[in-house]
């Protein structure tokens, strides 16, 4: 392939040339997959509670927020210099969060709170997987699981 045709495929092949070998690809497969799963595990509980933030929602929040982390971390960014990223996908997840709170009328009848603080939440689970703490964002989905279900049930 010479000529324009080997320049452009050289060049498609340097862009998509971030994951040098299968470790990378299983480490970065891992991490995402993780995301999605304990994302969707939280999603589900909020599905079947009947909020409209549900399943499909915390499974992408919990997968942009591992790939805000991942990315940089791959690129060469050191953990210690990730807090200015974390920062930036707590400020937004908080702003979409907002969006799942009402208040419904001037009795101060307020709804989503628990959706806002759960979709909060998964973007701290997808950081701990984009970070590689896989072990952690398993546990922090369970406590998550156990204020969403257990205790809601202890307080009816």
């Amino acid at each position: 392939m010479d000529g324009i045709w080997g320049e452009v495929y050289s060049t498609l092949r340097s862009e998509f040339a971030d994951i040098p070998d299968v470790a990378e690809l299983t480490r970065i497969l891992t991490r995402l997959t993780l995301a999605i799963v304990l994302g969707g595990l939280i999603g589900f509980e909020r599905e079947a509670a009947g909020k409209a933030a549900g399943l499909r929602t915390h499974m992408l929040v919990a997968l942009g927020s591992a790939l805000f982390v991942l990315v940089p971390l791959m690129a060469g960014m050191e953990v210690a210099d990730m807090s200015r990223v974390l920062q930036g996908v707590a400020s937004g997840i908080g702003f979409l969060g907002a969006g799942a709170i009402i208040k419904l009328n001037s009795e101060e009848n307020i709804q989503g709170l628990t959706t806002a603080a759960s979709i909060w939440t998964v973007a701290a689970i997808g950081v701990a997987c984009g970070l590689g703490r896989e072990s952690t964002a398993v546990v922090g989905t369970l406590f998550g699981l156990v204020i969403l279900q257990v205790l809601y049930r202890l307080k009816k």
